[in-house]
């Protein structure tokens, strides 16, 4: 600092000079000259760097050339320097202290104020503006703005390190890998190509793949994640701070979250980004669109992350428990996290398990996992979170077939990306699974059951949302969830999928045909999802036909017959805390008895435990008769005859419940 002080008072001195010899009584001479002698103390006394030099150093990163780092540092010196400020406002004619005026600045750099080097200089082109270095506030007149010193480069001059609040908040923290495209970035960067788009869809690991091009360079990478960015400010502004910010720290810039600038669609921060001080390397899960730009960036697709690379990542962050559980292994083997979302999930299991004070455990790390994999945002009122309780195939009564089946597309679903990587998938790593029953068999159960054996969350789609009377709604408001879904790596459940995925009709009137248009999209959409979708339906039949090409799986759920009934009683009556010795419940009767679904016995159990807890006693056979003729009722249906009516009638406990 103190070479750059000296200078500066040099300056100060031949202005304070030009205006006592221009002939009028100069009357703030005398303080001048005080506020010179103060400066000449503090700095041409002092002992010479021995340091790096942090104009120089912002000098070389933002290409200023001798003139531009004179202005940088006379705008920053009143920050620095209280006695600076009082000689600039002293030279200014204004009291107590100031900052440098466009036409102080350019005299005490020897620029003539009218001359067009100034306004090049000083212009929105010109390096200090460009890059946000200097900016010139005020009302007035160009030459009287006073030109002020973001505080960020304020501190890099006085030698500290660059701290923006906008930018802190949006840190991220990326972990380089060394993957495929990864040397072709590394190359761009060292040939001077300014800008990278790196398309990274979910699955694949982009933000691990451009840090880990930039590591192999020896570049710091500044990371921001735009996700991240709140309302209160511009885009624009957003991504010139964090340009700045990268800049001052002598690294590359990596932006995680970049389709949110094409969502905003503001031009103006892509543009910033392509004129970075800095390389800049932006992810997105979008493609480029060269609309956006004049000039294209360099395009890659990051491609699928290797299953291995992502175990190293899960070994890294939870060590040797990570091989010594053989459950856990399967579980993260179908997670499609990011390394960056592997070890935040690692974190909170730490986090999880110590506020649970217990060891970290298969359990812990799968609901860490899923609470950072899959809960970020709902993706819109389209969609709504599943069930919070975890399901397990334990609470699913179905016939082996239709288990088998359920098991077989978790498996599927765990080691998808390993059968992409031989190269067997073409048209994607999506997976499609119809689930066909009469209403209470266990479809929705069975969604459930699925996705939190994968560990990620369940969205199932609010058709309400969905279906818009406008022509072409409906196909956005799918989009939006599909993205969501990809985005968020869930499963994809559509109850009721028949009032979306009906069959084609012939076209009589402009209704049928745009109909067509809808089911045709989907059609279309599925086959390039790349997530989990299940779709449910109650009436198999109503569904187009190519809905079921299109099906990795198609899991019947019949009626249960007698000996799964009798499963299901003895399921549901497990989880009532105390049940009467002296009525005990008759399985094998209700088995042969009461032909109804497993959703209808949950039911009877459920209403059987009321009546229980409000008579004060246990739960007893004649609870559940009673419950099992009103639910009969409620259903439309005629009460079975024989020994079920006359064990109704000779209920101990016979009451009418209001349904």
């Amino acid at each position: 600092m103190p070479r750059h002080m000296s200078s500066l008072v040099d300056q100060l001195v031949a202005a304070g000079q030009r205006r006592t010899q221009a002939g009028a009584d100069w009357q703030s001479a005398v303080e001048f000259d005080a506020a010179l002698a103060s400066l000449r103390l503090d700095h041409h006394g002092a002992a010479p760097d021995d340091g790096p030099d942090p104009l120089a150093g912002v000098a070389d990163v933002f290409g200023l050339d001798a003139v531009d780092a004179s202005l940088l540092w006379l705008s920053a010196a009143g920050d620095l320097d209280a006695n600076v400020g009082i000689a600039f406002a002293l030279l200014r004619g204004v009291p107590g202290t100031a900052r440098p005026s466009v036409a102080l600045g350019l005299e005490l750099c020897g620029v003539p104020t009218a001359h067009p080097d100034g306004f090049a200089r000083l212009g929105p082109n010109g390096p200090l503006r460009r890059h946000g270095l200097v900016d010139i506030a005020g009302p007035e007149p160009w030459l009287g703005r006073a030109l002020r010193v973001p505080d960020p480069v304020v501190t890099v001059l006085a030698g500290g390190a660059p701290s923006d609040p906008v930018v802190s908040r949006l840190r991220t923290t990326a972990v380089p890998l060394t993957l495929p495209g990864g040397e072709v970035i590394a190359r761009a960067v060292d040939r001077g190509v300014p800008f990278v788009w790196v398309r990274s869809v979910q699955g694949s690991a982009g933000i691990s793949l451009a840090a880990g091009a930039l590591a192999s360079l020896g570049l710091g990478c500044l990371a921001v994640d735009l996700r991240l960015h709140l309302s209160d400010q511009s885009l624009s502004d957003v991504t010139a701070a964090a340009a700045r910010e990268a800049g001052l720290s002598g690294a590359a810039l990596l932006v995680a979250g970049a389709e949110v600038i094409t969502e905003a669609n503001d031009r103006g921060a892509l543009e910033v980004l392509e004129r970075a001080a800095v390389p800049v390397v932006a992810v997105a899960n979008r493609a480029w669109n060269p609309s956006w730009l004049r000039r294209l960036p360099l395009l890659i697709d990051a491609e699928t992350l290797p299953v291995t690379a992502r175990a190293a990542v899960w070994q890294s962050n939870l060590g040797e428990f990570a091989d010594q559980d053989v459950e856990l292994q399967q579980t993260l083997l179908g997670l499609r996290l990011t390394p960056e979302a592997v070890t935040e999930a690692a974190r909170y299991a730490r986090v999880l398990a110590s506020a649970k004070d217990e060891p970290v455990s298969s359990a812990i790390v799968r609901e860490a996992a899923r609470r950072v994999g899959g809960s970020g945002s709902s993706g819109g009122d389209a969609i709504t979170t599943g069930a919070a309780a975890r399901m397990t195939f334990d609470d699913l009564v179905l016939p082996d077939h239709a288990a088998a089946s359920l098991r077989q597309l978790v498996s599927w679903a765990r080691h998808r990306d390993v059968v992409a990587a031989q190269g067997t998938m073409r048209k994607g790593r999506g997976l499609a699974a119809l689930f066909a029953g009469s209403p209470g068999t266990g479809k929705t159960l069975a969604a459930h059951v699925v996705a939190d054996e994968l560990s990620v969350d369940l969205f199932q789609v609010d058709l309400s949302a969905i279906v818009d009377k406008y022509i072409g709604e409906t196909e956005k408001n799918l989009e939006k969830v599909f993205q969501a879904a990809e985005a968020l790596d869930v499963v994809l459940f559509f109850d009721e999928a028949d009032a979306l995925f009906g069959s084609r009709s012939e076209v009589r009137d402009a209704r049928d045909r745009y109909a067509n248009q809808e089911i045709a999209y989907l059609l279309q959409r599925m086959e390039h999802f790349d997530g989990i979708t299940i779709l449910a339906t109650n009436l198999r039949g109503n569904l187009d036909r190519a809905f079921s090409r299109r099906m990795s799986f198609i899991v019947n759920f019949p009626d249960p017959d007698a000996p799964i009934r009798r499963r299901l009683w003895e399921h549901h009556l497990q989880q009532l805390t105390s049940l009467d010795e002296s009525d005990p419940v008759q399985l094998d009767f209700l088995a042969e008895s009461v032909e109804l679904t497993g959703g209808d016995i949950r039911n009877i159990v459920l209403a059987a435990a009321y009546d229980a807890v409000s008579a004060a006693e246990p739960v007893g056979m004649r609870h559940i008769v009673e419950s099992a003729v009103s639910e009969y009722r409620k259903l439309g249906r005629v009460v079975p005859e024989h020994g079920f009516v006359v064990a109704s009638q000779r209920s101990p406990s016979k009451r009418q419940r209001p349904r």
